[in-house]
């Protein structure tokens, strides 16, 4: 068990080798979109890439959301298969979202070994994400 001093330095060590094992100026938050963002996420028991579309407003929220569900056959057909959608996902501090996700289970950040299988992970995954993104983002930006 780490505490949670060694937790955090060695969240920074994982982020800072992924950044030199991948180097790529990534989407992430400059979508264009106001919030609606690419993330990685990693804990102790699995690792995941999102999109998360945080907007306060939920019909528009919904609106980009739908425009995701409309596109799902081409993103899982041609980029990253076994997404989870969630129309109404809640945040652990109880703010609603919506969330599309992919996600690989029994990895740790903490466990060193996992490391190059969650870097690849993410790389492989969020690279399909970006392209899809980049193919489809007029269709995904107009909701009116």
């Amino acid at each position: 068990m780490y505490s949670k001093q060694e937790n955090q330095k060695l969240k920074q060590e994982f982020w800072l080798e992924f950044a030199k094992q991948h180097p790529h100026k990534w989407i992430l938050y400059n979508t264009k979109i106001k919030d609606f963002a690419f993330k990685f996420y990693v804990d102790n028991k699995k690792a995941q890439v999102l999109i998360d579309i945080e907007h306060r407003n939920n019909e528009i929220r919904w609106a980009y959301f739908e425009k995701m569900e409309a596109l799902q056959n081409i993103l899982e057909e041609e980029f990253v298969q076994n997404l989870i959608f969630f129309k109404d996902f809640t945040l652990e501090n109880g703010k609603m979202i919506s969330r599309i996700w992919v996600e690989i289970n029994d990895v740790s950040f903490s466990n060193k070994i996992h490391w190059n299988t969650i870097f690849d992970f993410f790389n492989e995954k969020m690279t399909a994400l970006e392209q899809f993104y980049f193919e489809y983002d007029e269709f995904i930006k107009n909701i009116e």
